[in-house]
């Protein structure tokens, strides 16, 4: 479990519709290592903070493994690290082995697994086509994102060392299929609502659906 590479960006305007949008998502790996704090990167920002950053979604990890099955299926595409946005680009850290409230430490810092990522239409102006967001959460390789208990430098090649795991809580990808394609599983979804690593807002969003069964 280790880093291939660290990568950062600032938000850049780019056109959608011919009008100017602001993403962040523009990523590319930098060398040596990087100052990871409690809202993001040194040289890393988020353009728009409503639904991006903020202390649950500091940092972004994608595991490298992902890429071989996105160059089958978009062989037409430059992959290179760090183009699904991710801060990290990861090797041993797959979303059904990773349980959400999972503590590591990396490189002098340490870090909590908090929630997957949610494609939004920036994953199709970087990818340069509106199906990826739905591929792509169909997919279940969502990455995920880590919230940072204790800030400190990072870079590639430094390993994940398991502080705790989190065993009670669900693994990251049941997070994504209650979203998508496991809407009914009620035990499950009650097993996220205790997860209390999980976001307040992941679990009021489970909250509902359970007092609403119409939205199941």
């Amino acid at each position: 479990m280790k880093i291939i590479s660290v990568n950062v960006g600032l938000p850049r305007l780019v056109l959608r519709n011919d009008k100017p949008v602001s993403t962040g998502i523009f990523k590319e790996p930098v060398a040596g290592r990087v100052m990871m704090r409690t809202l993001n990167l040194d040289g890393d920002r988020q353009s728009d903070l409503s639904v991006h950053g903020g202390p649950q979604k500091a940092v972004y990890v994608y595991p490298s493994e992902h890429y071989d099955f996105w160059k089958q299926e978009l062989p037409d595409m430059d992959l290179s690290w760090g183009v699904f946005g991710e801060n990290l680009t990861t090797t041993g850290l797959l979303e059904t082995e990773i349980h959400i409230g999972d503590k590591f430490r990396i490189g002098t810092g340490e870090v909590m697994v908090t929630q997957p990522r949610m494609p939004c239409y920036k994953l199709g102006i970087r990818f340069g086509r509106p199906d990826i967001i739905k591929r792509f959460l169909l997919s279940e390789r969502s990455g995920f994102y880590l919230s940072v208990l204790k800030e400190g430098e990072v870079g590639a090649g430094d390993e994940f060392q398991l502080l705790e795991k989190n065993t009670s809580g669900v693994r990251v990808v049941d997070v994504t299929r209650l979203f998508s394609t496991d809407k009914e599983n009620v035990d499950l979804m009650l097993r996220a609502i205790a997860t209390e690593a999980l976001p307040e807002s992941w679990r009021e969003y489970f909250l509902k659906r359970l007092q609403n069964p119409n939205h199941l």
